[in-house]
């Protein structure tokens, strides 16, 4: 049953997790949880740069999927973390269709959100026999026009969370945000990168909601965690977390993440046989909705649920219930 309080199923622990050895450098973090002999999906998570959290595993039902989380190479708990070398989208797709071989899974449902839905759509565009559906939020495409409204035009809306991110930087740096901070977060130096990436990063946590807190609990939770004191320890293992993070992001933004949008729409035709949903927030600040219905129309047979009250984060009530929704409607879809 499915938590009438935020619309999530109950908290669940994995049955199994492990590293996966993907290259010479990379082991990627994986984990199982559910049903281990149930229906198989697979989670893929947004930034780039970001890694899977507890709360990812409560979209979908654990009496009937068997859910799979991954961190992506250099994001989360994956080793090591922050590394750009061997990292690109097509390692990372490379890294899905391991994982799905190691598992012996014949073929599973792929849920993405963020990143994670330009990377589902180019799994399943090269693995489209191993994909049963497609579950995507707030998509991104990472087309000139998505990059350069998340790289300044977002100031129409957010003028004062965008200047905080650009008075950061020294005024030399500032007609170029993304060089500036690429220099500031690959320096080695910990007190020069942590500052800057946790800037960078929370600019986009700053844009991420339709209204920044859902409510007063979430906010109490918020100002305890950043209350309590942390040892030092604490604080260097935080700063590093920050600095992977911004690190893959940043590495990817400055190649345009290694895929090509346009060519994506008009390939996602080839994915007609694929059940999909699309869920969109009208207000994503992130990823505009624009890109989400340019997909819709390249796949006329997805269903396009537009949250009239929403933004970006998938925490959000509506895209929650929309994406559980769809995660049970696709119980009923065999593998």
């Amino acid at each position: 049953m499915v938590n009438v309080v935020n619309n999530l199923y109950p908290e669940i622990k994995p049955f199994a997790s492990d590293l996966l050895k993907v290259s010479t450098i990379h082991s990627v973090y994986y984990e199982e949880c559910g049903n281990p002999v149930g229906a198989p999906v697979i989670f893929l998570h947004g930034g780039p740069g970001s890694g899977c959290n507890p709360t990812q595993r409560r979209f979908f039902d654990p009496a009937h999927y068997r859910i799979i989380l991954m961190d992506q190479r250099g994001c989360g708990r994956s080793t090591p973390a922050g590394e750009t070398a061997e990292n690109t989208t097509d390692d990372l797709v490379a890294d899905i269709e391991a994982l799905r071989q190691h598992l012996h899974i014949t073929r599973w449902h792929v849920f993405g959100g963020s990143w994670g839905s330009t990377l589902a759509l180019a799994y399943a565009l090269k693995h489209t026999s191993r994909v049963v559906t497609l579950n995507l939020r707030g998509i991104f495409l990472s087309r000139a026009s998505e990059l350069k409204w998340f790289l300044g035009n977002v100031a129409h809306f957010y003028p004062e969370v965008w200047q905080k991110l650009v008075n950061y930087l020294p005024a030399h740096q500032q007609d170029n945000v993304l060089n500036g901070f690429e220099m500031a977060i690959f320096n080695d130096d910990l007190q020069i990168s942590a500052p800057a990436a946790t800037a960078w990063n929370a600019y986009e946590s700053a844009i991420m909601r339709l209204k920044p807190v859902e409510d007063q609990a979430e906010a109490k939770t918020e100002t305890n965690a950043e209350t309590k004191q942390k040892t030092p320890q604490e604080i260097t293992e935080q700063s590093k977390i920050e600095v992977a993070r911004a690190r893959v992001q940043i590495h990817y933004i400055k190649h345009g993440c290694f895929i090509d949008g346009e060519a994506m729409l008009i390939d996602a035709a080839k994915l007609k046989d694929v059940p999909t949903n699309i869920v969109q927030g009208r207000y994503d600040m992130v990823c505009p909705p624009q890109t989400a219905w340019a997909l819709q129309q390249a796949m006329p047979h997805a269903k396009l649920v537009m949250v009239a009250d929403a933004g970006h984060s998938a925490m959000e009530i509506g895209v929650t219930s929309a994406l559980i929704e769809a995660s049970d409607a696709f119980r009923s879809i065999p593998c």
